[in-house]
């Protein structure tokens, strides 16, 4: 049974944590209130794909889609 790929916002969660970078340091490196960021990390908030693709760079990590069988 093939697993499900994990949501964008997920993986991006996971990769923040696996960092070993604070959420202060991600924040200036990304240019992202630190604020905004911890609302994502506790899932009370959401990033815009530019809030993604910022962060996910400043990580040095990429994201991965797949798309759903109908």
């Amino acid at each position: 049974m093939a697993r499900k790929p994990a949501r964008l916002t997920d993986q991006l969660r996971a990769a923040i944590t696996a960092s070993g970078k604070s959420l202060g340091q991600i924040a200036r490196e990304s240019s992202i209130d630190v604020a905004t960021i911890c609302r994502f990390i506790h899932d009370k908030g959401g990033l815009s794909m530019a809030g993604l693709d910022q962060i996910a760079e400043c990580l040095g990590v990429s994201l991965n889609t797949s798309r759903k069988d109908k």
